[in-house]
């Protein structure tokens, strides 16, 4: 996902490979971290509290909505991590922060007027997926949009969403053949991207300048192609042999990306060119950005 303009950065120190940013919702601050590693947004859950319930002692407040979500069982609370981030002291103080989809179900625990603007307000931010769940064809419009403003052709657009309709057949075959975690959807992605690219889905990232960036959104044509040779690849291998369960995909996943890896390498022979390159459509990025506007 693409996020025009700027926002307010600060290094902590504390954490590698984590970047704290501040956001603004209605004239309110609301701290986040970008974890490199995770690939993920990390949300301040005080600063969201505050802003919910509009509490003089929003520590206080979501002190207490902690003890009852742990007495309802609720695994909000578990899923909320320490982080250090800056307090308004300008000092680095651990905090409770939470991922998207955990703020969201918190969103939905906090009676509030607030909470489907702050909703909206998320899926500005970047996350878009209620909505999307419900209604597909909002991702297809905002996809088409967010690839027209980076300034993509109506070709490139047309190719990404082939790639996006073979990417999404290779998932419902795992998600349908005993692929369940997260992490390996996100390994065999990796192992498939590394077999045909020769570098890794954060290697690939690295070189193109991205963060949190979606890395398909700024890749070539070329790119986007080969990706989906080996995806679709990939799918065929597994289909054939029927596989069920990481093990065997993950054999199918090395083999589809192998196959993209060989039609890479010999187009590049004949043409003397790279395909994997570090071009990207990254706007210039200002200082501050008021995401609530």
């Amino acid at each position: 996902m693409v996020f025009d303009g700027d926002e307010a950065r600060a290094d902590n120190d504390d954490m590698e490979n984590k970047k704290e940013l501040v956001a603004i919702f209605s004239d309110q601050p609301v701290r986040r971290v970008w974890d490199e590693k995770e690939e993920k947004w990390w949300f301040s859950v005080v600063d969201i509290v505050a802003i919910l319930t509009e509490s003089v002692d929003p520590t206080a407040y979501w002190r207490k909505l902690k003890e009852r979500f742990k007495e309802e069982g609720s695994e909000t609370v578990t899923n909320c991590h320490g982080l250090k981030m800056v307090a308004k002291d300008g000092k680095q103080r651990e905090t409770d922060v939470a991922d998207v989809e955990t703020v969201l179900r918190l969103v939905q625990s906090v009676p509030s007027p607030k909470a489907e603007p702050f909703k909206l307000w998320l899926a500005r931010v970047g996350y878009e997926r209620m909505q999307e769940t419900i209604d597909p064809e909002r991702a297809v419009s905002r996809a088409r949009k967010n690839w027209q403003a980076l300034g993509h052709s109506k070709k490139w657009i047309e190719q990404r969403m082939l790639s996006v309709e073979t990417r999404n057949k290779l998932t419902d075959y795992w998600a349908d053949h005993g692929i369940e975690k997260r992490d390996e959807f996100a390994k065999l992605t990796n192992i498939i991207h590394e077999e045909w690219s020769e570098l890794s889905v954060k290697e690939h990232k690295n070189l193109k300048g991205l963060r949190e960036q979606n890395l398909r959104d700024h890749m070539s044509d070329a790119e986007l192609i080969f990706t989906a040779l080996a995806e679709l690849s990939t799918r065929e291998i597994a289909e054939a042999e029927k596989d069920e369960g990481y093990v065997p995909n993950e054999g199918a996943a090395h083999a589809g990306g192998i196959i993209s890896g060989g039609a890479r390498k010999a187009l590049e022979a004949k043409t003397g060119k790279k395909v994997v390159n570090s071009g990207n459509h990254l706007k210039p990025r200002r200082d501050v950005k008021n995401l609530g506007e």
